[in-house]
């Protein structure tokens, strides 16, 4: 091992703490010693228990790619088997079973989001795999000697995710109890099958992680390695990843890469820094720099806009941000709409109450039928009173004519209602 290799891989680990991804680690120089003795496989997990992954799973697919971009070939486990127990960590309650042909369908899923981060396709250097395949046909008296042997019930009896569980009323079933086993086996199978020697993942799975060393230290003498980062949680010490209520999902079927771009506009100055370091793949010093000029003028909103654009391009592609930043600028910013192209029309349409019309019943109707019928006028007199309140591509109803013409087809397709500045209505025309 040279010194410059010595120095590479501290340096990877120097990333890591400069963006706060470090929380628990094992021992520092032993892992600065196996990163530089060359490539070391490095995995981490996903269960399939919904058909997308979430934006709080961002940090640990990142965590994968920087360091499959450090020359670690990342392995992404997407667990078939494990999905069907489910994690304990960090829950109060036990999961609801998924079936088998849902579990299958979110695997497929979610092993396709994973390929967009990460090189782990056909003939890349990294690989995916499913726990299934090696634990589906162990034997239970198998798995017990080969496993349970192995680890001590008070071993288990001390990892926070089953501590957590035991003192309330409801416990924890055998069936999650025995979820930190499956997990310590995964580790050692792709420890004897594909020569993993480290496993990155959130803080909440810190007792796995330590579980699964220590089986393979027991079964083969061998030393292995464990990394985890804080989980993400906002400077109020709010739960990341939810807007509403709800997960902002990574599939752009559950959340549009228009809300994820507005998820992120609208997150607190005080996380801009945080995020950028933790949720993208700008240098450090870069994310600095851009937190810092967002601070001298937080006004301009300027890191939450850099932010937006790194996360919806790293997710949905770069491809995607021309016509999410125009429907935004009309829909939060007061830009024309008649700027707007297809693309943008269409994103609009996917986002906002719309109504598909024929253009017989568009061409020719008063607007303010078309106000009432949209549910953004409870009367026509309602907006007779008020004409400067509604428009109608941007135009307020007091100012144009009352019937819709072919004019006011947008792309000869979509005529935009409004009222006041908050509330729409997409009509889109079709022949």
């Amino acid at each position: 091992m040279s010194s410059q290799d010595s120095e590479r891989a501290e340096s990877t680990l120097e990333d890591l703490a400069e963006r706060g991804l470090i929380q628990d680690t094992t021992d520092r120089s032993e892992l600065v010693a196996r990163l530089a003795q060359g490539p070391t496989r490095t995995y981490c997990g996903f269960d399939p228990t919904a058909p997308s992954l979430h934006i709080g799973n961002l940090q640990s697919i990142l965590l994968l790619r920087r360091f499959q971009d450090a020359g670690h070939p990342p392995i992404a486990l997407v667990g078939g088997a494990t999905g069907m127990i489910g994690d304990p960590s960090g829950r109060s309650e036990e999961r609801q079973f998924l079936d088998t042909d849902v579990l299958d369908a979110n695997r497929v899923a979610i092993g396709e989001q994973l390929g967009r981060f990460l090189d782990v396709g056909p003939g890349g250097a990294g690989t995916l795999v499913d726990n299934r395949t090696w634990t589906e046909g162990l034997g239970v008296l198998e798995f017990l000697r080969d496993v349970g042997k192995y680890v001590t019930v008070n071993t288990m009896l001390g990892k926070e995710s089953v501590k957590g569980r035991i003192t309330r009323e409801s416990g924890i079933s055998f069936t999650e109890f025995t979820y930190m086993l499956l997990q310590a086996n995964d580790f050692l199978e792709l420890h004897l099958g594909h020569g993993c020697d480290l496993q990155v993942a959130g803080s909440d799975q810190w007792g796995n992680i330590t579980a699964g060393i220590d089986l393979v230290r027991r079964r083969t003498g061998d030393h292995v390695h464990g990394l985890t980062a804080p989980l993400i949680v906002r400077a109020d010490g709010t739960k990341f990843g939810k807007s509403e209520g709800r997960n902002v999902w990574l599939s752009p079927l559950l959340t549009s890469p228009f809300a994820l771009h507005q998820h992120f506009l609208n997150v607190g100055d005080e996380d801009v820094e945080a995020f950028l370091l933790r949720l993208t793949l700008l240098p450090v010093p870069e994310c600095r720099s851009i937190a810092a000029a967002h601070l001298r003028d937080p006004g301009a909103r300027t890191g939450q806009r850099r932010l937006a654009q790194e996360v919806t391009a790293l997710v949905h592609g770069a491809d995607v941000l021309p016509a999410v930043e125009a429907a935004g600028a009309v829909l939060f910013a007061g830009a024309p709409i008649v700027e707007l192209d297809d693309a943008g029309l269409e994103l609009l349409a996917a986002e906002l109450p719309t109504s598909d019309l024929s253009r017989s019943e568009v061409l020719g109707s008063e607007v303010l039928d078309r106000l009432v019928a949209s549910g953004l006028a409870r009367s026509k007199g309602e907006v007779r009173r008020n004409p400067a309140g509604y428009s109608v591509n941007g135009t307020v109803v007091a100012d144009r004519d009352p019937l819709l013409t072919e004019g006011d087809l947008l792309r000869g397709r979509f005529v935009l209602l409004q009222r006041g500045r908050k509330a729409h209505h997409v009509l889109r025309v079709s022949n």
